[in-house]
C-alpha cells in the first residue's frame, strides 16, 4: 500500500490534534463521481446525510444533481431543513410520540418529507402529519422492513389511513457482513442482487394492490456500483463522500478515494514495535471492521494494526522490521466507520492542496431523535 499523499498533507495541515481532516479535492471528486454514475445509470441520487451531517457538504451534493437528502432521524431532518434543504427522506420506521408528531408536521409544512414504514402501527401515527411514506423492504439485512410480497398489503393499509404511498425502499446492509468462504466482492454482489430482486417483487406487490410506486429506492455505498438493470430508480449511498477503512477493505474504494481521516499525534512510544496516538474511541468511534483486524487503518505503516482503543488513546502495533515514529510525529488513522467518527466531532477541518482553508460545523451532530 502506498501512502496517500493527500491524506498525509491534510493531517499535517490540521491546526491541532486529534482532528478529523477532510481533503476537499478528494471530497469533490467523490461527489462528482457518484453524481456521474447516477446520470449514466438513469437513477436519482438521494445521498444519506447521516455520514457527514454537514450543510456545506449537502449543498455540494445537491449542486451536483442530488434530488434531495436521506436522513436517519427527525433531528437530522430539522438540521438540514434549517439549512434550506426542501426534500428529505427519513429512512427509518419511526415511532412517533406526540412531540415527534408535532415536529414531523412542522417539517412537512415547509418541505417535502417522506418517512419509511414497515407496519400499520407506524403508519397510523404518521397519518395527518403531511408526510408521505415509503414501504421498507427487508432484502436480506434482517433488521427492519417487511417481506417483499407483503409490501402491497401494507401500502393499501397506509393508503386507507389517508397517507400517500410513494413507493418502496430497502437497505442492503448485509453487503458489508463477513461471510465464510466468500470474498468481499462476492458479498457485495450478492447483496446487490438481493436488493434488486426484493425491490422488483415489492414494486409488483404494490401494483397488484392498485398503487403505482413512483420511487423504488435502494442504497449503500458498497452496492451502488453494482446496481442491475431492474426497476430501481433511486439510490441512497452515504459513505462515498468520505469513504473509510471498511470501504477500502470491501474493495468499493481505494485509499486514494478516502477524503476524511483522523490526524493524530504520537504521545508515547513504549516499545520498538508499538506507539500510541492521541485519537481514541471518542475520535474514531469503536466499530470493528468485519474484513480487516483492528480499529482503523494506518496507511503510513502497512501491516500495522490498531490493537487497542481507549477513550483518548489508540495503540498501534507495528509489523517486524518497521521503525516506529517519534514522539510528536503526526500520523493518520482512517476510521473503520466514518459515520460514527463524524458524529463525535464538533467540526471538520477542511484542507485544500495541503492547506487548512476553513472548518465546517457538524450541524446535525448528536441529532439522534
Amino acid at each position: 500500500m502506498t501512502v496517500p499523499s493527500h491524506i498525509t498533507a491534510a493531517a499535517q495541515a490540521a491546526p491541532s490534534t486529534p482532528a478529523l481532516v477532510v481533503d476537499a479535492d478528494t471530497l469533490d471528486r467523490n461527489i462528482a463521481r457518484m453524481a456521474a454514475a447516477g446520470r449514466a445509470g438513469g437513477f436519482a441520487l438521494r445521498p444519506h446525510a447521516k455520514t457527514h451531517k454537514c450543510p456545506q457538504i449537502a449543498e455540494k451534493q445537491l449542486a451536483a444533481g442530488a434530488v434531495g437528502l436521506t436522513v436517519a432521524t427527525i433531528g437530522e431532518a430539522e438540521a438540514f431543513a434549517a439549512g434550506g434543504v426542501t426534500d428529505l427522506f427519513i429512512a427509518y420506521p419511526l415511532w412517533l410520540d406526540d412531540g415527534k408528531q408535532r415536529r414531523l408536521a412542522k417539517l412537512a409544512a415547509g418541505a417535502r418529507v417522506q418517512v419509511g414504514v414497515d407496519s400499520v402501527e407506524n403508519a397510523r401515527r404518521i397519518a395527518g402529519t403531511g408526510a408521505s411514506v415509503l414501504i421498507e423492504i427487508d432484502s436480506g439485512h434482517h433488521r427492519t422492513g417487511v417481506r417483499p410480497g407483503e409490501a402491497g398489503a401494507l401500502a393499501r393499509a397506509a393508503s386507507e389511513l389517508g397517507l400517500t404511498v410513494d413507493g418502496v425502499f430497502t437497505f442492503p446492509g448485509h453487503g458489508t457482513a463477513h461471510a465464510a468462504n466468500a470474498t468481499p466482492t462476492d458479498v457485495r454482489a450478492q447483496a446487490a442482487r438481493d436488493q434488486e430482486a426484493a425491490l422488483t417483487e415489492a414494486a409488483a406487490s404494490l401494483r397488484d394492490a392498485g398503487i403505482e410506486p413512483t420511487v423504488v429506492s435502494g442504497g449503500s455505498t458498497p452496492t451502488a456500483a453494482l446496481r442491475g438493470d431492474g426497476q430501481i430508480n433511486e439510490l441512497r449511498p452515504g459513505v462515498y463522500v468520505f469513504n473509510d477503512a471498511m470501504q477500502v477493505a470491501l474493495g468499493s474504494c481505494t485509499v486514494e478515494d478516502v477524503a476524511l481521516a483522523a490526524a493524530a499525534t504520537v504521545v508515547s512510544v513504549p516499545a520498538a514495535d508499538r506507539f500510541v496516538l492521541d485519537a481514541g474511541s471518542k475520535v474514531l468511534g469503536a466499530d470493528p471492521n468485519a474484513w480487516s483486524p483492528g480499529y482503523g487503518l494506518v496507511p503510513a505503516y502497512p501491516g500495522s494494526k490498531v490493537v487497542q482503543l481507549s477513550e483518548h488513546h489508540a495503540v498501534v502495533q507495528l509489523p517486524p522490521g518497521v521503525t516506529a515514529p517519534r514522539h510528536g510525529d503526526r500520523v493518520v488513522i482512517i476510521p473503520n466507520h466514518v459515520c460514527n467518527a463524524v458524529n463525535l466531532a464538533a467540526e471538520l477541518v477542511i484542507v485544500r492542496e495541503g492547506r487548512h482553508v476553513e472548518s465546517w460545523p457538524v450541524a446535525a451532530r448528536g441529532a439522534n431523535s
